[in-house]
């Protein structure tokens, strides 16, 4: 995978994760499909997968800053 397509993948999944974590868009849309009993595992999740895609986006900018330096 190339440095522009990871940093596209980590910033579009950082935002994702930002706006489920930080909104009541996942608890809404859980809701209206009837899985609300979900809701409650949502920080399980949520948490982990916006430390990834934070940690990933950092990586990538530093690979990408890294190659330009060379």
């Amino acid at each position: 995978m190339n440095i522009r397509s990871l940093l596209g993948v980590s910033i579009v999944g950082t935002v994702i994760a930002a706006l489920c974590c930080f909104t009541p868009v996942l608890v809404v849309l859980l809701g209206v499909v009837g899985l609300s009993a979900m809701v409650g595992y949502l920080d399980y999740v949520l948490l982990p997968a916006l430390g990834f895609f934070v940690l990933l986006t950092i990586y990538a900018l530093w690979q990408r800053r890294k190659r330009s330096q060379e």
